[in-house]
């Protein structure tokens, strides 16, 4: 009697609802990406991930069965994510822009895209040491991919700039693609001693002397 009483009397145990598959998995990852934003990649944990979706780890195991699984699922969507953002800050037309101002532009608005989703670009710009060699090759692929794009860009914006027509414009675009990545970076990494405003500033005073020498060698040249 006492037993049977005990028994009726304990909590039943709470069942994570039933979700379609696509549903729970984004759900799951959902969760992994909160939970990063409180701690490295390599402290994630399964348990963890399964109390920020509040479901059970059986839960969890049925749709990433192994930790790794789930983490190259995240860094894909993520990665995808950031490469949507980044097509976003790319100018789309550089006809009477000058080109210095533009990338510096391009540069500030990455660097801003960077500051708004500090976990994704923490994933994407420390590149993982961790991360699977597919994830690898698919940042690699990424990059080429933005590089052409850019490059694009860069020779449109010299050629309506005789200033610059000796430039090469592999070389500037990978030197820009390279300060925008190091500019991030640092931006999500270490907010307190980078801060948007002295990375905007540090941009902004190289546009400067960069806009005013040419001034000066065009006025020196007349």
């Amino acid at each position: 009697m006492t037993t049977a009483h005990t028994a009726a009397d304990r909590p039943r145990r709470r069942y994570a609802p039933r979700l379609p598959p696509e549903q729970r998995r984004a759900q799951l990852l959902d969760a992994a990406f909160a939970v990063l934003s409180r701690v490295e990649l390599h402290e994630l944990s399964m348990e963890a991930v399964a109390q920020q979706a509040g479901v059970g780890k059986p839960v969890l195991y049925t749709v990433f069965k192994t930790r790794a699984e789930l983490v190259a699922a995240l860094l894909e969507r993520e990665r995808e994510r950031g490469l949507e953002q980044v097509a976003d800050t790319l100018p789309t037309d550089l006809v009477g822009a000058d080109p210095v101002v533009a990338a510096s532009a391009t540069v500030e608005a990455f660097v801003g895209v960077a500051l708004e989703n500090p976990t994704r670009w923490r994933l994407i710009l420390a590149g993982p040491g961790n991360a699977p060699d597919e994830y690898r090759e698919a940042v690699r692929n990424s990059r080429a991919g933005i590089f052409d794009q850019a490059e694009a860009l860069v020779r449109m914006g010299l050629a309506f700039e005789p200033r610059w027509v000796t430039v090469d414009s592999g070389l500037l675009t990978n030197s820009l693609l390279t300060i925008a990545e190091m500019l991030g970076r640092l931006a999500v990494s270490d907010p307190g001693e980078y801060p948007r405003a002295r990375i905007e500033g540090f941009v902004q005073a190289i546009v400067g002397l960069l806009v005013s020498s040419q001034s000066t060698g065009k006025s020196g040249g007349n």
